[in-house]
């Protein structure tokens, strides 16, 4: 029964954002909200339950301080993302930024992780998270780069999907897409990659075997980011610009990852 916990949240998360683009600005607001707590939340059980409780910790530590220091430079000198401000729909802040927040990275860093983890043991082999000791194997650069651009293509979607809901503004002149500037593509890009790398440096007591995939929640989590971000962009929420570009960049992601991972296992078929 304990396994089914995670995916309880996760069940919980998908009906909270069902009902989304139907309710009003204010139950957009508590729906916002209560959707990054439970998939927060799911994401932390199912790290605590596969990884074990000293590795959950450390993820929530980094992925959380690593959001918070990340989006406090953004808000006060415009040199991560560009310059842009909170408002606050989004509840108590903490240095300009709300709390939620950093509780949003650390609910997608860590499916992040989980397919630049699976992506790196198929296509270079087991890497710091999985050896007996971190190290600059080549495997965790790839977990951060495949994480790093998940992170990235998903903020496609989210972001003006947000700035729609009056959750932060931008300002300022510059390149941009979708009304978002691409100074803030490129920082999700920098910093998206350097908290996934982190995460692959946690090391672990015990390795999970190369031939075990445990991940299948974070997994589905992205999955269903993917295909519900799609259709809310293109059927609730008029803005094909938004869904084309996220369904690109999202989409050629996870099918080269979903490519690679084939092609990996027919090899090793081949070899066995």
């Amino acid at each position: 029964m304990a396994g089914l916990l995670p995916w309880a949240f996760a069940a919980a998360t998908v009906a909270a954002q069902i009902p989304y683009p139907l309710v009003t600005n204010a139950g957009k607001d508590d729906l916002t909200v209560t959707s990054v707590l439970l998939f927060t939340t799911a994401s932390v059980i199912h790290a605590v339950r596969t990884r074990g409780a000293g590795w959950a910790a450390r993820m929530v530590m980094l992925s959380v301080g690593g959001g918070l220091a990340a989006e406090i430079a953004g808000v006060h000198t415009g040199l991560v993302f560009g310059r842009y401000s909170y408002t606050g729909a989004l509840g108590p802040a903490v240095g300009g930024v709300p709390v939620v927040i950093p509780l949003a990275w650390t609910m997608m860093a860590y499916p992040a992780f989980t397919l630049g983890r699976y992506t790196a043991l198929r296509l270079v082999g087991p890497c710091g998270h999985d050896a007996a000791g971190p190290g600059a194997h080549p495997s965790v650069m790839v977990t951060a780069l495949v994480g790093g651009l998940l992170l990235t293509t998903w903020d496609l979607y989210l972001d003006p999907q947000m700035v729609a809901a009056g959750y932060w503004r931008w300002s300022g002149d510059g390149p941009a897409l979708n009304g978002i500037p691409l100074s803030n593509t490129a920082g999700w890009l920098v910093v998206g990659t350097l908290i996934t790398e982190s995460l692959a440096l946690i090391p672990r007591r015990r390795a999970i075997p190369a031939d075990q995939f445990p991940d299948h929640l974070p997994i589905f989590m992205i999955g269903w980011t993917y295909a519900s971000s799609l259709l809310a962009n293109l059927v609730f929420f008029d803005r094909p610009g938004v869904a084309f570009a996220g369904g690109v960049g999202m989409g050629t992601l996870l099918a080269g990852t979903a490519t690679a991972a084939v092609a990996t296992r027919r090899q090793h078929r081949r070899a066995s």
